[in-house]
């Protein structure tokens, strides 16, 4: 077990969750029983939810809801048996609205459901070498129709283009107006889709042409990050521990999961690759790649790619991003913000 944490607060940076970090309602009348809640619950607990009744209120009922959904009613004071086998892993929002005497208040606390989920260490190993534009601060990799397509950072700098990886040629590249800071990309039914930063503004472009077709503003307040998806769904990720569900018919925001890996959130999730039903994950800042369960958020797998910077000349500002898989050749490419080279690469436990 110390092995593990060790390694995952090297490779992966996590940061731990503060002890105890249950949040008590402030209502005085009624208050959620904290008393046997744990530091940490995981999927196969049981919650149980019960009310503390400090003024010997007579109690006619009690609704409970987790995360806004109603979960069980009670006659008079009885606790609540709740399953948290099917909670999506983070905090859990729990509220119970007491009546009692014709009247009702309001109850709130909260628990932290973590994944117990151990990563295990995955292995890679170099294809091939390619040459990389160190000019480009990338964002988002991505191949369709067994071309690579590439998009970059920074203001006035920004650009995305389709180019032989093998050569370096490029056959075509787009220009963002100097406003925007261009970020991950992704394609699905023949458009490509591309987010900004911290613009809240995404484009969807013709996959053949590479012309513009609409451009759209984000549907919560977040930034922009990486990009992928599943063949239905778009993925995105926004710098935090969240990679959101998105229906690519209308841009809406529909859901999310928190990743975690053991106890702990993984924060900075940035470029994203979905593979053979799996997220695989850059961790900003870190030399390292996380392969994430999509329904649970749990990390489920971890590459050092620490390996790599030997290989390469740059900075250590010039950071990890960039995964494309190659549906042709079964293999990942790998790449970073200005680096000179790009590896093609196979994992194995």
């Amino acid at each position: 077990m110390k092995k593990y944490n060790l390694l995952s607060i090297i490779l992966l940076g996590l940061t731990l969750s503060n002890c105890g970090d249950t949040k008590k309602g402030e209502n005085t009348l009624f208050t959620f029983d904290i008393t046997n809640f744990k530091e940490k619950y995981t999927q196969q607990d049981q919650l149980n939810l019960a009310i503390t009744n400090s003024n010997s209120k007579t109690i006619d009922s009690i609704v409970y809801y987790v995360n806004d959904i109603k979960v069980g009613t009670k006659k008079g004071a009885d606790s609540y048996l709740f399953e948290l086998k099917d909670q999506k892993l983070g905090y859990q929002n729990l509220k119970a609205l007491v009546y009692y005497g014709g009247e009702n208040s309001e109850a709130t606390s909260r628990v932290e459901l973590v994944s117990n989920v151990k990563p295990k260490l995955l292995s890679y190993k170099i294809v091939n070498t390619y040459p990389h534009d160190k000019g480009a601060f990338t964002e988002g990799l991505e191949f369709y129709k067994d071309t690579l397509y590439e998009s970059t950072g920074q203001k006035g700098a920004s650009f995305f283009r389709k180019y032989d990886y093998k050569t370096g040629k490029i056959y075509k590249q787009v220009d963002l107006d100097s406003k925007y800071f261009g970020e991950g990309i992704t394609f699905l039914n023949d458009k490509m889709y591309q987010l900004t930063w911290q613009e809240k503004t995404g484009f969807i472009y013709n996959a053949k042409t590479l012309k513009l077709e609409k451009t759209f503003t984000f549907t919560k307040d977040i930034e922009g990050w990486g990009m992928t998806n599943d063949g239905k769904y778009i993925y995105q990720s926004d710098g935090t521990e969240k990679i959101w569900k998105t229906n690519p018919e209308d841009q809406k925001m529909l859901d999310y999961i928190n990743v975690y890996s053991g106890s702990s959130k993984i924060k900075s999730v940035n470029e994203l690759e979905y593979i053979n039903g799996k997220f695989y994950v850059n961790v900003w800042q870190k030399d390292a790649i996380a392969v994430v369960n999509p329904v649970s958020g749990a990390v489920e797998g971890i590459i050092d790619m620490s390996g790599l910077r030997k290989l390469i000349n740059v900075t250590p500002d010039d950071v990890l991003n960039g995964i494309a898989y190659n549906p042709k050749t079964k293999t990942i490419f790998v790449t970073g913000k200005n680096w000179d080279k790009m590896f093609e690469i196979t994992v194995s436990e």
